[in-house]
């Protein structure tokens, strides 16, 4: 059975930096790559950043442009997102997940398989 892993979160002061991994226990049959969403306090869950197991191309959402970078490591079936200069407002619960599509707008319907998820908070 597949399991994706977050860890990582924590609370760190407004302009710091933390990474979040997810480990998948396996790839699944239909896996175009891995992507990050997050659901903060009394919002919608929002796409962040998705990256292909294969090739370059990765996607950030506008608010995290320039700030987060995803990256992969195929062996360890591992995603990676360094988050820098962290805003009070990336406070939410980070979840990874398993892209079973890709389309040119990332959506949550294109995810199948998805991890429990790891807090980040933010403090100002």
């Amino acid at each position: 059975q597949v399991q994706l892993v977050e860890s990582g979160g924590g609370l760190v002061q407004a302009g710091g930096s933390l990474r979040l991994s997810c480990a998948a226990s396996a790839r699944p049959f239909i896996s175009y790559g891995i992507g990050w969403f997050r659901q903060g306090p009394g919002k919608e869950r929002e796409f962040v950043a998705r990256i292909r197991w294969n090739g370059v191309r990765t996607r950030y959402a506008d608010s995290v442009k320039g700030r987060f970078t995803i990256s992969r490591d195929n062996a360890k079936n591992t995603v990676y997102l360094q988050m820098n200069s962290l805003k009070p407002e990336d406070t939410a619960v980070y979840y990874c997940a398993n892209a079973k599509d890709w389309g040119s707008l990332p959506s949550a319907i294109e995810y199948d398989y998805w991890g429990q998820g790891t807090q980040v908070t933010v403090s100002s």
